[in-house]
């Protein structure tokens, strides 16, 4: 299982353990992440995923999940986000005719 944001791709980076005495040590720096079920407005129900703080924030900030994938770039997105955006982009055309 990846540690990675499925919103915003948000994944592990590597740095060092600086000692008092200037020693340095790999480490790796994991992202916040928080299993969340996001409610979609246009799907009329939640969906489950696993992102990052700052993401959900963001989510908040662009007022929901729906507003947040409509503006969101494919290759950020894990398979599962991209399948729900395609089917909100469906649910909307389809409420729209």
């Amino acid at each position: 299982m990846s540690r990675r944001c499925e919103l915003t791709g948000k994944g592990p980076m590597t740095g060092n353990n600086v000692s008092h005495a200037k020693n340095r040590t790999r480490r790796r720096f994991l992202p916040n992440l928080n299993d969340v079920t996001l409610q979609s407005e246009t799907l009329g129900r939640g969906v489950k995923l696993k992102i990052s703080a700052a993401a959900l924030r963001t989510v908040d900030h662009r007022g929901g999940l729906d507003a947040f994938l409509a503006k969101a770039k494919d290759d950020e997105l894990s398979t599962g986000a991209l399948k729900v955006k395609k089917e909100i982009a469906k649910a909307a055309v389809a409420a729209q005719a």
